[in-house]
């Protein structure tokens, strides 16, 4: 069974902008699959808006574009014709586009240089971002309300995960990604969000949302046991061929 034209576009995009997460998808039954790729299309063009340009008013533009439409998709209206916006319009609810529309303004800090206030800036931001994606994906598999702590303590362990392994491209950008970047530092910050993961209840459709953070918690204690391995960039991808395959085939995820 092949994708659906309005759908296809998102899948290349997914594929050549975020191999795992594509590979996740791929593993995830045809109905899934139609819902994800445009969510993870959009995702990936409002992730790379701030980096495109190295002029800050343009960043902000291109934030404000995927805004726009999440604000039409929320109010009703008809969305604006794109690739991505389309499809993406048939899969969120006014409640998902809103909260979308955070995820995207959370994206402002990559556009400039200034570090994160505190701590609790930090994971607002995973929160925001990884985690509002993680939990619009779990809604639109079938995820019932009450497992949303659950689904976002998931999504922040992987965001978490991602955003370790990207310290060393983030300073050489010159931005500086971490409150407290000592070993002792990375280590409790790895430690505590990983204690912090919860496993969810969740019907089995919509266990491919929680896919992308497969290997989370693995890589959080190789940071806890060697910390210096994130700014030596020396942190292995967590999502493996092996552990995608058991997750789909155990129906638990390997985190």
């Amino acid at each position: 069974m092949t994708l659906p034209d309005a759908v296809f576009p998102c899948a290349q995009l997914v594929e050549k902008g975020d191999p795992d997460r594509f590979r996740t998808v791929m593993a995830a039954p045809m109905s899934a699959r139609l819902r994800l790729f445009p969510l993870y299309a959009f995702n990936i063009e409002v992730a790379r808006a701030p980096w495109v340009t190295q002029e800050a008013m343009i960043a902000e533009m291109r934030l404000q574009w995927w805004r726009d439409a999440l604000e039409e998709v929320a109010d009703g209206r008809s969305v604006r014709k794109h690739e991505v916006t389309t499809p993406l319009a048939g899969v969120l609810s006014p409640a998902m586009a809103r909260c979308l529309d955070e995820a995207v303004a959370a994206r402002r800090w990559d556009i400039y240089k200034d570090p994160f206030e505190d701590e609790a800036h930090l994971l607002g931001y995973l929160n925001q971002t990884s985690g509002h994606l993680m939990w619009t994906a779990a809604q639109v598999l079938g995820a019932p309300q009450g497992q949303e702590a659950a689904v976002r303590s998931v999504a922040v362990a992987g965001g978490l995960a991602s955003f370790l392994r990207a310290v060393p491209q983030l300073e050489a950008s010159k931005r500086i990604p971490l409150v407290d970047g000592t070993h002792d530092g990375i280590m409790d910050l790895a430690r505590r969000i990983k204690d912090a993961v919860a496993r969810p209840s969740l019907p089995a459709s919509a266990k491919p949302a929680l896919w992308p953070a497969i290997g989370a918690v693995r890589l959080l204690n190789d940071v806890t046991r060697d910390p210096g391995s994130v700014a030596d960039g020396r942190l292995a991808p967590p999502l493996t061929p092996w552990r995608l395959g058991m997750s789909v085939l155990s129906g638990r995820v390997v985190l």
